[in-house]
């Protein structure tokens, strides 16, 4: 007889075998899903500065393996695990160094994930290469992938352009290491967690891909970055993490957390607000047939008809249609995004007719 799949708690830290919860839960109930994996650095010896002090490197038995086959067996049970828990439309994000990226994204595909996006972290205060044999190593690589090639998956692509200032965000992030007040420190000062991320790589990766109350998973939780980022963007997370020490620490730091409140963390995409047509700014009085409209050089005029087409006469002909099929004619372009080309006059000032579409929207909803 099969087991029962225990139901999520949300807003918890589990303490054990990320494969061994992971299968126990109840599968696709995770909306997105957050990984750093042991990098499986394999180092073989201490690694000193010039002036001969130790770096506090990964050296726990949590990063060792006997081979990079145990490793790859490792891998793929728990993004298999991983993968039975996200929903059909969830996606997962997994960082790692030269040492293991390729060999994750090997195996995410091998599973059936469809790659979105690898994302370079390239940080702005890398650790130098003290032995001088290499470059120094100044970036992480994240993939970022839906659980397949038909998830219809979220990205929040109007609030990240937004974000950077009305630019497309690019798959480059340059962020610092997390350092001074953020890192965390035991009480002998020094680091509770090798690997700790800055809040900023996770607060890009939950605002980029979940929506408010979306559930998200940390299966290697550490120190809680993903939990603390969660609460604060008002988001739901589970953790996963073997060590008791780490966990404790995860703990605190998010029970300071305070939540953004209210409407501050929604995001919404326009392809998911209510269509409006053209017609509609005419039915609820927003423009009046024979209404005229321009360009933003103000170059071109076209009349507003009362079934929502525009037309522009010329010497030679006469142009109608919808306002996208005019605004191409007129550019001789192949296509228009007509909200955007066309302005109408408002109190002296030239606006493009989109804002008249958000006030449609807003009675819409009233």
């Amino acid at each position: 007889m099969a087991s029962r799949k225990k139901n999520l708690s949300t807003d918890s830290i589990f303490i054990g075998d990320c494969i061994k919860i992971m299968r126990e839960l109840k599968s696709e109930s995770v909306d997105c899903i957050f990984a750093d994996p042991p990098y499986n650095l394999q180092l073989n010896r201490e690694l000193h500065r010039p002036n001969n002090s130790r770096v506090d490197g990964v050296d726990n038995d949590w990063d060792q393996f006997e081979s990079l086959k145990s490793y790859d067996e490792f891998t793929r049970e728990w993004l298999s695990a991983a993968r039975d828990l996200l929903k059909p439309d969830g996606t997962i994000w997994v960082i790692g160094s030269y040492h293991n990226i390729f060999r994750l994204g090997y195996i995410l595909q091998d599973l059936g994930f469809w790659i979105l996006n690898d994302v370079i972290w390239r940080k702005s205060n890398p650790m130098p290469n003290f032995r001088g044999r290499r470059y120094t190593n100044a970036h992480e690589t994240l993939i970022w992938a839906s659980k397949s090639k038909d998830s219809k998956y979220c990205f929040n692509y109007e609030a990240m352009k937004t974000f950077n200032e009305d630019l497309q965000m690019r798959s480059d992030w340059y962020l610092p290491l997390c350092t001074g007040q953020e890192r965390l420190k035991d009480i002998d000062g020094k680091k509770a967690h090798p690997t700790q991320k800055p809040e900023s790589l996770l607060y890009r990766v939950l605002l980029s891909s979940t929506r408010k109350d979306e559930i998200v998973l940390d299966p290697f939780f550490g120190t809680g970055t993903t939990g603390a980022v969660a609460k604060k963007l008002g988001r739901r997370y589970i953790g996963i993490e073997q060590d008791n020490r780490y966990a404790a620490f995860a703990r605190e730091r998010i029970k300071e957390i305070k939540p953004l409140k209210g409407a501050v963390i929604e995001t919404c995409a326009k392809r998911e607000k209510p269509r409006i047509p053209f017609g509609t700014l005419i039915e609820q009085g927003l423009i009046a047939p024979g209404a005229v409209l321009t360009d933003p050089k103000n170059v071109h005029t076209a009349t507003v008809h009362a079934d929502g087409s525009l037309t522009i006469r010329n010497n030679i002909s006469k142009i109608q249609g919808s306002i996208h099929k005019v605004g191409a004619a007129v550019q001789g372009a192949p296509s228009c995004n007509g909200w955007t080309f066309w302005h109408y006059k408002e109190n002296g000032k030239y606006l493009p007719i989109d804002n008249l579409r958000e006030r449609a929207r807003g009675e819409s909803l009233n």
